[in-house]
């Protein structure tokens, strides 16, 4: 089978003229052939020379061999009859193109999404008109739409509460079928995740409606549509999902790992779980660190919070859960963790929902010591109408999810 490129037989000069050379335009592997050259005489040195070079291009099978004219070598060196042939080959691999993103985004998220667009410089804001009719209901426009074709496209959510999750469904449901090459819904918080058991006959599990409801997304150009959530409340609640969507599951705790070691008692530092699923859920991604673990326990009809493994005796005890929402459990386990010695304690969730401004109930030590407060209480901005509420207020501070989810987005 005649080579896709031509072979060069030898570089002497020709009666007939060679064709020209073809421009290797795809991915090739070379081969380069080294005879080393060993001197006679005390001292002397060794080099190599090149004799040939083989080509080969990996998506056709052609290639060929360029033979290198023989130098002779000087007249102190001389070519052993025991000369040993070294083969190098060198690989080219192709260079992986930036993905470049569209993100829309909800009026909530505007903030997260403007601090998104400034860790990447391939994701780029669009706008949505986000407005309503008389009767209220949603009168929605989608700016630029023929521009999007053929676009990677994203959608950052936030579902706080059910009267505005009709709207964003809607926009949800309405960008992939603008031809676009492939969308991503990202839903930092997935709101229902706490509501996935039935404790009587009639429950409504709302975690399998919220996920069903998202599962009938349409598919884009791409294929089915990737859904980021960060720290879903228990993970067999990945398998709610249809398979018209993608779920990607991601965490906050790397924030507060990198948080941690900023601490000026960063080796001091032990890593609390109110009960045991939040260890269940939490452990493998702390597990360098000391662990106490809580549970509850029922007496009557009331519920205590109890220390059931680890020793918080002068440590700097960080509580660790998913979501806070009235905060009982927390403050409960603060109590324990003080009246057991430790010397400070902070908390960490990834959600703080806070209901009814229930974050009033956390109070900052001020250095004056647990039992009085808190030193620290980390919330992501997962939920963006909580972040403004606490803003600039002890001990609450931010950890921003603008970087993971940048960087989901480029996968």
């Amino acid at each position: 089978m005649a080579s896709a490129y031509p072979s060069f037989h030898s570089l002497n000069p020709e009666p007939n003229p060679k064709p020209k050379p073809k421009v290797l335009s795809k991915p090739q592997s070379f081969r380069a052939r080294f005879v080393p050259l060993v001197p006679r005489g005390k001292g002397a040195g060794i080099r190599s020379e090149l004799t040939s070079l083989d080509f080969f291009q990996e998506s056709t099978g052609g290639g060929g061999r360029l033979h290198v004219p023989q130098i002779s070598p000087s007249s102190h060196m001389a070519t052993s009859s025991a000369s040993l042939a070294v083969v190098t080959s060198v690989a080219l691999p192709p260079k992986r193109p930036k993905k470049n993103v569209l993100l829309f985004y909800c009026e909530e998220m505007r903030e997260l999404a403007e601090r998104i667009v400034l860790e990447s410089d391939a994701i780029e804001l669009r706008s949505i008109s986000w407005r309503k009719f008389e009767d209220g209901f949603p009168n929605l426009f989608i700016s630029n739409a023929h521009g999007i074709r053929g676009q990677h496209v994203a959608f950052l959510a936030s579902f706080s509460s059910p009267k505005v999750i009709f709207e964003q469904l809607s926009i949800i449901y309405a960008l992939p079928r603008l031809f676009i090459s492939s969308f991503t819904v990202v839903l930092p918080f997935f709101p229902t995740g706490s509501y996935e058991r039935m404790e009587d006959e009639g429950d409504v599990a709302t975690a399998f409606t919220l996920a069903r409801i998202l599962s009938n997304t349409p598919i884009s150009r791409g294929g089915p549509t990737s859904l980021v959530i960060f720290d879903i409340h228990a993970l067999p609640e990945r398998f709610y999902f249809g398979d018209y969507v993608l779920p990607c599951f991601e965490s906050g705790v790397p924030l507060l790992k990198n948080r941690l070691q900023q601490l000026s008692d960063s080796e001091n530092i032990s890593i609390a779980f109110p009960d045991d699923g939040a260890w269940k859920r939490f452990h493998k991604q702390l597990q360098h660190f000391p662990v106490i673990i809580c549970n509850k326990v029922r007496e009557g009809n009331q519920r205590f919070v109890r220390l059931k493994e680890g020793d918080p005796r002068g440590r700097h005890v960080v509580i660790v859960d998913d979501l806070v929402q009235s905060g009982g459990t927390l403050i409960e386990c603060q109590k324990v963790l003080a009246a057991h010695g430790a010397a400070k304690i902070s908390a960490y969730v990834t959600h703080g929902i806070f209901p009814n401004q229930s974050w009033e109930r956390f109070q900052y030590d001020n250095g004056v010591g647990p039992e009085h407060g808190m030193s620290n209480f980390w919330i992501t901005d997962s939920c963006p109408l909580t972040v403004k509420e606490v803003q600039n207020r002890p001990p609450f501070e931010v950890l921003s999810l603008a970087g993971s989810i940048a960087a989901a987005l480029q996968v």
